[in-house]
């Protein structure tokens, strides 16, 4: 796997953390070319882009436009802060975007303690301290929605709203996560190459799919935590989403005091990506 790594990262001609320059266009996981809507390098975006310590870990964001903010956050594994593109371009022409690269994705840390959802929650609140004052909404996808149902349970008056886009209720044994990073990096080599080009510990990557397979397949998401979020939450899935069925995705809004849900047609786990049209018409008027 050293091997593997050490190939690419010449291939890359890697520099040092922070000054990665790539010069092609991002791209996100499994898209043939880079969307018009891709257009910014949402994730290594210098003329944007900021860090903050969060205890152990750098944590990389960007922030766009003006208003009332927003903190965005993307999928685990293959999630990186590109997938969300077209998202932030629509929200950034109304409000202030906080577009959070999470712990070991893209150009942050993945830090030397065990990995926690309240370590993640607290690398967000440490984006958000050094941000804005006020507060926010979360817009979260897969692993960034169960982020933001931690951070919004630890954190209530905190956020605002929120809205969780292919995260609903989790037990062991629901899901089998088992990431082997030769076998992750064949399925997509050319978007690993770029975020292995953006990554400022491409050598750690095996050690944190390791990490993250043992706490995803012990993550519980159930009605003891979901009962402690009190502000408004739209729960949205596609109705092809083989991690989230539409039942278990139903069963998280009823365990919610506050919900409202939105089910896609004929989608699968990223929806955003396969009809943005519709994700796009459920969240504006929730947010209003």
């Amino acid at each position: 796997m050293k091997a593997l790594v050490c190939a690419l990262m010449a291939l890359l001609s890697l520099q040092s953390f922070g000054q990665t320059v790539w010069h092609k266009p991002l791209r996100h996981f499994l898209q043939a070319t880079p969307s018009a809507s891709n257009a910014i390098p949402y994730g290594n975006n210098p003329s944007a882009g900021k860090y903050v310590l969060a205890k152990d870990a750098n944590i990389y964001y960007e922030v766009y436009g003006k208003g009332k903010p927003i903190v965005v956050l993307h999928g685990g594994i293959f999630g990186s802060t590109i997938e969300l593109g077209a998202l932030i371009h629509k929200l950034s022409k109304q409000y202030q975007v906080i577009a959070v690269s999470t712990r070991g994705h893209g150009k942050s840390e993945i830090g030397s303690e065990p990995l926690t959802y309240e370590q993640k929650a607290n690398d967000v609140y440490a984006v958000i301290k050094a941000t804005t004052k006020d507060s926010l909404v979360i817009i979260g996808f897969s692993d960034g929605g169960y982020t933001g149902f931690k951070l919004a349970s630890m954190y209530p008056q905190l956020v605002r709203k929120m809205v969780v886009i292919g995260a609903a209720e989790l037990q062991p044994g629901m899901r089998n996560f088992d990431f082997d990073a030769k076998q992750v990096i064949s399925y997509d080599t050319a978007y690993w190459r770029q975020q292995l080009a953006l990554m400022p510990e491409p050598k750690r990557l095996q050690e944190w799919f390791t990490r993250m397979s043992d706490f995803y397949n012990h993550l519980v998401v159930d009605k003891a935590l979901l009962q402690t979020v009190k502000c408004p939450v739209l729960v949205m899935a596609g109705d092809r989403d083989a991690s989230n069925p539409v039942q278990r995705v139903v069963n998280t809004a009823n365990m919610l005091s506050k919900s409202q849900i939105s089910i896609v047609p004929n989608c699968t786990h990223p929806v955003f990506l396969e009809n943005f049209a519709a994700v796009w018409a459920s969240i504006v008027p929730f947010l209003q």
